[in-house]
């Protein structure tokens, strides 16, 4: 469990395809903190450490999760978001997120509104997930709220400390990103579907 509170960025220093799976080795300044065998949200997948070596550690990807994430666009060099799993009894300054991704969407456009950011995103809408305006939505595993709810897209307002801590300053206009959207909306419309 997550809350969509990026805690630092992560950087892919090495990509190893084995099969059908993906070793991805990452850099990043909780590496010391971590241990074999825990969840860390990595762009909002969660996967788990396999290996720490110094200050890298080592996940892997299955074909379900490469298949559901843009996992298999990841590069070296690439940043990306790091969540460890929320304690129990922390404050959850987020909303739920279980690191499980619905789908991919796409970056529409960019906004730069003289201060902030606002981030247009296009999702398949064939795949049933919704948003509304002022819900939650994770995105690369940042908790946001929907600012514009529209039939396959919806937009965010970015501040100035999520842009320069996350990777949304990194990203373009075409870019995929993961998300996950509000589990509480996900069961609420798959309650409302089986009626």
């Amino acid at each position: 469990m997550f809350t969509g509170i990026i805690e630092t960025l992560g950087i892919v220093k090495e990509i190893q395809k084995i099969d059908d799976n993906l070793h991805i080795t990452i850099s990043s300044s909780i590496t010391q903190e971590l241990k074999i065998d825990q969840s860390i949200a990595h762009n909002g997948v969660c996967l788990t450490v396999i290996d720490i070596q110094d200050n890298l550690y080592t996940v892997t990807a299955i074909r379900e999760t490469i298949e559901k994430t843009n996992l298999s666009d990841w590069k070296l060099g690439d940043l990306i978001n790091l969540e460890r799993a929320m304690k129990l009894g922390d404050r959850l300054d987020g909303h739920i997120v279980q690191g499980h991704v619905d789908q991919i969407g796409i970056c529409k456009s960019i906004q730069d509104a003289n201060g902030s950011w606002y981030y247009t995103f296009e999702y398949d809408e064939t795949l049933n997930n919704i948003t509304i305006e002022k819900g939650s939505i994770t995105s690369n595993g940042v908790s946001l709220t929907v600012v514009n709810s529209m039939k396959n897209e919806f937009s965010v307002a970015i501040i100035p400390y999520t842009y320069e801590n996350t990777n949304f300053k990194s990203l373009k206009i075409g870019a995929k990103i993961n998300l996950e959207f509000d589990v509480v909306g996900k069961y609420v419309a798959k309650l409302y579907s089986n009626r």
